[in-house]
């Protein structure tokens, strides 16, 4: 099984770089999958949207999501399963080396996708309040996802457990603030509006 796996990754791997990579899509993906790094970007929109009330409860599950990911992810299973990264895993004769990549190899572990995880966390958590734009965002974070297989850092099953982890991780802070949205807004309205977030009629149809 865990051939197979790695015969999957690798296949789709080596079919970007022989296929698909080319020099005006390194520079786009080379600079993309930043977007991704720490999870800083999508912090930053989470506390901007966390400033306004009309978008706070959304701001607020985003960054339970991305609290809920970053425990699951970096804490718990990289360390865990400490998968080598394509570039280094020398048994499957990795068509790119660290020093061959685009970008800094990274140093922790491949399994799952860090990036990933933070890009459908977020964009998960903005599909539940304003679906037009949660479009948007998924199909942002599937292009970040496909930019980790660019840039030879992460294998195809590092990307899909890392989208499937973050749209857990934005399920569960969604009915985590749901829960916790009608006592907070009682007793702190001014902090947390009671539709705070909340999408209208109107908003859905847009």
């Amino acid at each position: 099984m865990i051939d197979f796996i790695y015969t999957v990754d690798y296949a789709v791997l080596n079919f970007i770089q022989n296929y698909i990579a080319n020099p005006v899509l390194d520079v786009i993906m080379s600079l993309y999958t930043h977007l991704g790094d720490h999870g800083l970007f999508m912090i930053a929109v989470a506390c901007v949207l966390m400033i306004f009330k009309k978008t706070r409860k959304i701001g607020i599950t985003m960054g339970v999501a991305l609290f809920i990911g970053t425990l699951t992810t970096n804490v718990v299973i990289k360390p865990l399963v400490g998968r080598i990264r394509p570039y280094d895993n020398s048994a499957w004769n990795p068509l790119l080396s660290a020093a061959d990549l685009l970008i800094e190899a990274p140093d922790d572990p491949s399994f799952p996708s860090g990036h990933t995880t933070a890009a459908f966390e977020t964009a998960v958590a903005l599909l539940f309040y304003k679906k037009k734009w949660g479009i948007g965002a998924l199909c942002a974070a599937a292009v970040l996802a496909f930019s980790r297989l660019y840039v030879y850092v992460h294998y195809l099953s590092d990307v899909l457990a890392g989208a499937l982890i973050g749209t857990c991780a934005a399920i569960a802070a969604f009915f985590i603030v749901k829960a916790v949205w009608g006592w907070a807004s009682s007793r702190f309205p001014v902090l947390f509006p009671p539709d705070g977030g909340s999408l209208t009629e109107k908003e859905d149809k847009e």
